[in-house]
Order: structure tokens, then C-alpha cells, then sequence
């Protein structure tokens, strides 16, 4: 390659560079778009929704104990799992 095709291509990969980043950002507010409403949504109502999920959970204790159980065992695998990893990890 000569230094003119050199020159041109690096020319062209710098307007292409540009072009993505103005991409990225236009996504980015697009996103932020959707991504907001829901945290501020989860924030304002935290205890209305800790109370909802506690209630839920006393329901299927009285109506299926055995699927409660399930959900305790595979919650204490994961943990278990993740303290191994981070164990080797370190």
C-alpha cells in the first residue's frame, strides 16, 4: 500500500469511528429511555413491593410447601456456587 491509500484509509476509518459513537450515544439516551421510569417506579414503591412478595410467599407456604423448599435449596446452591467461585477466584 502506498502512502495515499494509507492516508485515505485511515480518512475513512476516522469518519466511520465518528459515525459509531454518535450511534452509541444516540442509543444510550434511547435506552435510558426505558431503563429509568422502571428504577424510579421499584425505588418509590420498595416497600409496597417487599409486601407484596411476603405475602406471596406465605400463600405458597400454606398451598404447596414441597415447591418452597425447591426454591430455598436451588437459592442456597447458587449461594454455595458463588462462594466457590469467588473462593478459586481469589
Amino acid at each position: 500500500m502506498t502512502n495515499e491509500e494509507l492516508i485515505q484509509e485511515n480518512i475513512t476509518l476516522k469518519q466511520e469511528n465518528i459515525t459509531l459513537k454518535q450511534e452509541i450515544e444516540k442509543l444510550k439516551s434511547q435506552l435510558e429511555k426505558y431503563i429509568t421510569p422502571r428504577k424510579t417506579y421499584y425505588e418509590n414503591n420498595k416497600e409496597h413491593i417487599k409486601a407484596q412478595a411476603k405475602e406471596g410467599l406465605k400463600k405458597l407456604a400454606q398451598e404447596n410447601p414441597d415447591k418452597l423448599k425447591g426454591y430455598r435449596r436451588r437459592a442456597y446452591l447458587k449461594r454455595k456456587e458463588q462462594l466457590n467461585k469467588n473462593s478459586k477466584a481469589d
